[in-house]
Parts: structure tokens; C-alpha cells; sequence
């Protein structure tokens, strides 16, 4: 159990950074209040008023929403000899603690878990004649 939500905190913190490295534009395209496309990959599809507008021309309706994000360029990285002495023995205790005190007991030995009752030779009742009346 320990060890797969050790697995599971790693595998979650992993994807964390590959994501925040991450940069993604979204693109809406609304034709008057209604969203009609959304695209986090190309460009978002037009509903075709586009082209009524140059033949027309009247008022657009539609409108293009982009929305840019950005994820770091950099991430920082530091050294254990950059902490100052409380950080250092935060993490020692940390470390002591981790190894130490959540030890798990691995012993599979049930000792008592579905023995026989007692095998008895000799009928001790018959053979000292005291029976409970």
C-alpha cells in the first residue's frame, strides 16, 4: 500500500512538471453569443459568416477569441548546500522519519490462525471415574 501510493505521488508529481512546462494557445470562435468552436490544437472552425460579410457587407456577429498560456521556460533547481540549517534539519528529520518510524511489519506468520484442537490420547474422565452429575 505504501509503496503504490509512492508510485502514485511520483507518477502525479511528474506529470505536474511536464505540464506546467507546457505552452498551449485555446481559440473560441462565437457567432453572436454562441460558442460554436473551441480548438486547443489549430484553428477554431467559423460558422461561414466570414464570407456573407464581405458579399454584404453589414455588421460582423461573429467573433474570435485566443487565449494564450504559457508555461515556464526555466524551471529552478537547487542544491541541499543552498538551505540554511533549519531547511537541513527539517529534511533530516524527514529522512529519519520516512525510514524509521513507518517501517512496515513484513512477517506473514499467523500462528494460531485455523490449528486443530489439542489431541487427547487418553479419556481421563473414564480412566479416573469422575464424572460431574
Amino acid at each position: 500500500m505504501k509503496q503504490r501510493f509512492s508510485n502514485i505521488a511520483s507518477f502525479s508529481l511528474a506529470l505536474l512538471v511536464l505540464f506546467s512546462t507546457f505552452s498551449f494557445k485555446v481559440e473560441k470562435h462565437f457567432c453572436g453569443d454562441f460558442l460554436i468552436d473551441v480548438s486547443f490544437v489549430g484553428d477554431a472552425d467559423d460558422c461561414g459568416m466570414h464570407a456573407e460579410k464581405a458579399s454584404n457587407k453589414k455588421k460582423n456577429c461573429c467573433k474570435d477569441e485566443v487565449h494564450y498560456i504559457e508555461g515556464q521556460d526555466e524551471l529552478q533547481q537547487t542544491s541541499v548546500d543552498e538551505f540554511d540549517f533549519f531547511q537541513q534539519q527539517f529534511l533530516v528529520s524527514l529522512f529519519i522519519f520516512k525510514n524509521d518510524l513507518l517501517l512496515e511489519n513484513n512477517s506473514n506468520k499467523i500462528y494460531f490462525k485455523d490449528s486443530p484442537p489439542p489431541d487427547i490420547p487418553i479419556d481421563y474422565q473414564v480412566l479416573y471415574q469422575s464424572f460431574l452429575i
